[in-house]
Parts: C-alpha cells; sequence; structure tokens
C-alpha cells in the first residue's frame, strides 16, 4: 500500500495454527481410509480440497506476508498436494467421466509421489532450524511419500500399511504443533513446548 511516498505495513497472524490444523484435519480423514476405519473415498475428498488444499493455501499466501520461506514454501506445496490427490480421486470415481476413468495409471502417481518425496527432503533439512515438532511431522510426511510411492508401484501391502499409520501421526503432531503454535502466541508464553531447532 503506498501513500505519499510512504510505504504502510499490514500486519497479518500467524497463519501456522490454521495451515497445520488443514494437514491434521485431511491425514486424519485419509488415514482412517487408509488403515480401514472408513471406507471408500467420497467424504475424504472435502476435507483434501478445503482442509488439505485451501486452507494450507491460505497459510502459504499468509506465511509470504510474514517472510517465512519455510512456512510459505511448504504449506504451498502441501497444499497443492491436496488439491492434486483430491482431483485424482474424483477421476478414478469417474466424476469427469468414463474416458478419463478408464486410462488411470496408478504407477503415475508413484512418479508424482516420488517428485514430492524428493522436494519434502529438502523441506525436512530446512526444517532442522525450526522446532521438533516441525521436524518429526516433516520425517512422516518423508515416510508417507515413500509409502506411497512404494504402494502406487505396487511393491507390497506392507508400504500402504506404513503410509497409514505414518499418515495418522502426521495428524496427531499436526493437531498438537496447530494447538501448541495457537495458544503460545496468544498467552506470550511457552503452554505447550514444541521443541528447539537442531541446528542453528
Amino acid at each position: 500500500m503506498h501513500e505519499q511516498g510512504k510505504y504502510i505495513r499490514i500486519e497479518v497472524a500467524d497463519p501456522t495454527p490454521l495451515g497445520l490444523t488443514g494437514l491434521a484435519m485431511v491425514t486424519l480423514v485419509a488415514a482412517s481410509q487408509k488403515l480401514g476405519w472408513t471406507e471408500g473415498l467420497s467424504m475424504v475428498i472435502p476435507w483434501a480440497i478445503f482442509l488439505g488444499g485451501f486452507a494450507q493455501l491460505m497459510a502459504c499466501v499468509y506465511d509470504f506476508k510474514h517472510n517465512n520461506l519455510f512456512g510459505s514454501t511448504a504449506f504451498g506445496i502441501y497444499g497443492f498436494f491436496w488439491l492434486s490427490v483430491g482431483t485424482a480421486w474424483l477421476i478414478k470415481l469417474g466424476v469427469f467421466g468414463a474416458a478419463l476413468a478408464q486410462t488411470v495409471d496408478v504407477h503415475q502417481l508413484g512418479f508424482a509421489f516420488l517428485g514430492y518425496l524428493i522436494i519434502s527432503l529438502f523441506i525436512t533439512v530446512a526444517s532442522f532450524r525450526t522446532n521438533k515438532v516441525l521436524i518429526a511431522i516433516m520425517v512422516l510426511i518423508d515416510v508417507l511419500f515413500l509409502g506411497l510411492m512404494m504402494s502406487s508401484f505396487e511393491m507390497g501391502e506392507i508400504w500402504h500399511t506404513i503410509a497409514a499409520w505414518s499418515e495418522l501421526f502426521i495428524s496427531l503432531l499436526g493437531f498438537y504443533g496447530a494447538g501448541a503454535n495457537l495458544l503460545n502466541k496468544f498467552y506470550g508464553r511457552v503452554m505447550l513446548p514444541v521443541g528447539s531447532p537442531i541446528m542453528k
């Protein structure tokens, strides 16, 4: 914003609780399906699109305003991931027509998961300068993508199980991280510890 040659800074709140809640919600619902606690994808898709996708993308945009390279990159990348996954599920279910549904090649998802594993490893190294909760989430995300990739390449049912449990633990840590960030910022002191960085 520009006025009489001066810039006016518009402050925004820390979007981390929003982004982590989006991540936690979608991974909780998706993990329930992978673990066989629930069935089908119909009721997973809304959470993938709105919480996994839009909530994390909102956090991404506001983290750019905070000049938070880590948060904006991570929330942006994973927000678009869940929008892509939600769309892939819609294709698989035939929402966009039988022609698309009949030509699905799950191995292409495997390559997409490989790409996400590669960038997630870089984000994991960057997380070493954040806190231990985020570090643990990132390590689990790496395990998740490894499991999803190997499962998509049909390397054994064990990889699907590994992906499912890692997704559940991502959710639990995501809820904790969101709650800790919210309470710690709101009260101006440590209400819930998140641990110190492991690298300076």
